[in-house]
């Protein structure tokens, strides 16, 4: 059982970075994929980036590689989204989820509630 809550969320402007967290409860941590996703006002959850248990690989969205990092730290039980040069299409309520390593939704078990970013131009 892991149980995910994000934070870091809030309003920029267009240009602006911000890093999101997601501290995981229970001893597993490491032994499973990180991932984060984002959802839009009237569309579909969409992948954003993912990291290996090891942190040995990353998958990053087309949308925003070379613009967000994915990166963990095993011993603070804690997955970070660093997000520069934010565009108003960024906007969104920003998920971290946990299981195996991949792109799909159906790979990952266990979600956190969501953080809300928003980026007015």
């Amino acid at each position: 059982q892991v149980q995910l809550v994000e934070s870091g969320g809030g309003l920029v402007q267009a240009g602006d970075s911000l890093r999101l967290s997601c501290a995981a409860s229970g001893r597993t941590f490491s032994s499973v994929a990180m991932g984060w996703f984002r959802q839009a006002p009237g569309k579909e959850r969409e992948f954003v980036a993912a990291i290996h248990r090891n942190a040995y690989s990353t998958l990053y969205a087309d949308s925003v590689k070379g613009r967000f990092t994915i990166s963990r730290d095993n011993t603070k039980n804690t997955v970070y989204l660093e997000m520069n040069s934010l565009k108003p299409e960024d906007t969104a309520v920003y998920y971290c989820a946990a299981g195996v390593y991949g792109l799909a939704k159906a790979n990952y078990n266990y979600w956190g509630q969501g953080t809300q970013v928003t980026v007015s131009s």
